[in-house]
């Protein structure tokens, strides 16, 4: 297929794409504001607070939308070549399905690109930016897993925070440090705790217990040296849901889950995730390929972007189910990850057998 060619069909599918794209992010945005007014008053939490908050959070909606706005995009721009019989010269000139098929995977790995960089490099401090914002806009603390706090296994101590600022800086934390038979050797509970960014946490105000046999030992100390696995990035899980994490920091936290003996399923699924998300672009456009070499008479335009919608939303939402089926049945994360992308994959090939056949 000609340079010319290659140049014409991307033109028309980057410009459908950023039109619904851009109408996705309005809505969405629209959509999020309402959410977020139900906040406002609270510590001062203003509505250009708000703005920020949920502008701050569209580079992570441009991740998630990116494959259906490619999806109808491509649909809409092979329909409307479809409409002015120009799918039809191009196949009358020589052009295989087999070429077509090429040149939109050509096309699909610049999306392909752009998505991993947005989820990778954009999304989350974007996402991480806009929490920070938030919490500080109505002074609140980063949400707890329990109402003792956070708690954190790190080798033979266990950790609870009972507040986490978001500056990712400790309140009220507790250590408790056990021996090699699991019996309780000592409890430290510290005012504040702040990380060096040498590895090692500066606890202040402490109280320390140590236990001996039948009796104990208190000691207070204005200040001690606690070396950690428990980082500020492995804390920063809780600013940004594991979907939207770095692929590093994801490997982090399932490193330092895997080391302690916890289950780290969910996040194993988040890390496929990001790794097969991005591919996702070229099975929505292997999707909207079929819809090339369908006649204005076997539905119009119109019919074929409310199938793409409908196909964009459901892969959506069988991403999410087998996630949450993953975590459930403990089936192996790539599997959770990957299966969504090859049932619509299927359909695409049985569409293209379909329409080839009519």
């Amino acid at each position: 297929m000609s340079a010319v060619l290659l140049r014409y069909l991307a033109r028309e599918i980057f410009g459908s794409t950023l039109l619904v794209l851009v109408a996705f992010l309005g809505l969405f945005a629209f959509f999020d504001l309402i959410n977020e007014l139900e906040d406002i008053g609270k510590g001062g939490y203003t509505l250009y607070q708000a703005v920020i908050y949920v502008v701050l959070t569209l580079p992570a909606r441009v991740y998630e939308l990116m494959p259906i706005a490619v999806l109808i995009g491509s649909l809409y721009a092979l329909a409307t070549l479809a409409r002015h019989s120009e799918i039809t010269v191009m196949r009358a000139s020589g052009m295989s399905n087999g070429a077509l098929m090429r040149t939109l995977g050509l096309i699909g790995v610049v999306f392909v690109a752009l998505v991993f960089l947005i989820g990778e490099y954009v999304a989350p401090p974007a996402e991480s930016a806009a929490e920070e914002w938030k919490l500080n806009a109505t002074k609140a603390t980063v949400s707890q897993q329990l109402r003792s706090g956070l708690w954190v296994k790190d080798g033979r101590q266990v950790i609870n925070v009972r507040t986490l600022m978001p500056d990712r800086t400790l309140r009220n934390a507790r250590i408790y440090t056990f021996d090699e038979n699991y019996a309780l050797v000592s409890i430290a509970e510290a005012s504040q705790g702040v990380f060096d960014g040498q590895g090692e946490w500066k606890l202040l105000e402490v109280a320390r217990t140590r236990f001996h046999g039948d009796r104990t030992e208190v000691e207070h100390l204005p200040e001690i040296a606690w070396k950690s696995e428990l980082t500020p990035e492995v804390l920063g899980v809780l600013m940004v849901s594991p979907e939207h994490m770095q692929l590093g920091r994801l490997w982090t936290y399932i490193k330092h889950l895997r080391d302690n003996g916890q289950n780290s399923d969910r996040f194993e699924i988040a890390l496929w995730k990001k790794i097969i998300y991005p591919f996702a672009v070229l099975v929505m456009m292997a999707l909207a390929m079929p819809f090339g070499f369908i006649h204005d008479r076997m539905g119009g335009a119109s019919a074929r972007i409310f199938m793409g919608v409908m196909l964009g939303v459901g892969f959506h939402l069988l991403n999410g189910l087998f996630s949450n089926l993953g975590m459930i049945n403990a089936w192996p994360p790539v599997m959770a990850a990957l299966t969504p992308s090859l049932i619509f994959l299927a359909a695409a090939a049985w569409l293209m057998h379909y329409v080839e056949r009519r």
